[in-house]
């Protein structure tokens, strides 16, 4: 049957066949070469021991997995256990936003401020903080630091009766305000 279907049914040693010549097939197209792997392209096909580039690879066949999707605590706990960092963090924020709602601005910026900086501590810290981790540590770490010490030195100094005083603070606000 295979003969038949390859159209060289009775076909003699010359490639004819009763009916006439065999219909001329045509051959399949090489195979690229894969590309070396310095040159960008992806190594999984590269023999073993070649050297693997550091480059992205030119088309992109999966999706890598965000550091944020990591766990901080083992799989075999429940989710809001393995996310505990976030979680605390984001209700002292919760605290210090209802405390601010209830006529205790000061205390309720104070703990916005540290909870910030608490979240700049756990990412400094924790090898694993879930999803926590936004950006990169030093990233992560530098804008949950900046923003918690800024928001604490304006809970500080905070007007009526600061419990910080800046001297070039009064001016400041006196020359850009008034």
């Amino acid at each position: 049957m295979r003969a038949e279907r390859d159209g060289a049914g009775a076909a003699g040693p010359s490639g004819e066949s009763p009916d006439g010549p065999a219909p001329a097939r045509p051959e399949p197209a090489p195979e690229p070469a894969p590309e070396p792997a310095a040159a960008g392209g992806d190594s999984a096909g590269a023999p073993p021991g070649a050297v693997r580039s550091r480059r992205f690879p030119a088309v992109t066949e999966g999706t890598v997995r965000p550091e944020g999707g990591g766990r901080a605590v083992s799989g075999a706990v429940s989710a809001p256990a393995r996310q505990w960092p976030m979680l605390s963090v984001l209700a002292a924020t919760a605290a210090g936003l209802l405390s601010t709602a209830t006529s205790h601005p000061r205390f309720g910026c104070l703990l916005i401020g540290v909870a910030l900086i608490a979240a700049a501590v756990l990412r400094r810290v924790l090898p694993s903080v879930g999803m926590l981790a936004v950006r990169s540590r030093f990233t992560d770490m530098v804008t949950y630091g900046v923003l918690g010490v800024a928001i604490t030195l304006l809970a500080l100094v905070m007007e009526p009766k600061p419990w910080l005083e800046i001297p070039f603070l009064e001016t400041a606000v006196r020359f850009t305000v008034r």
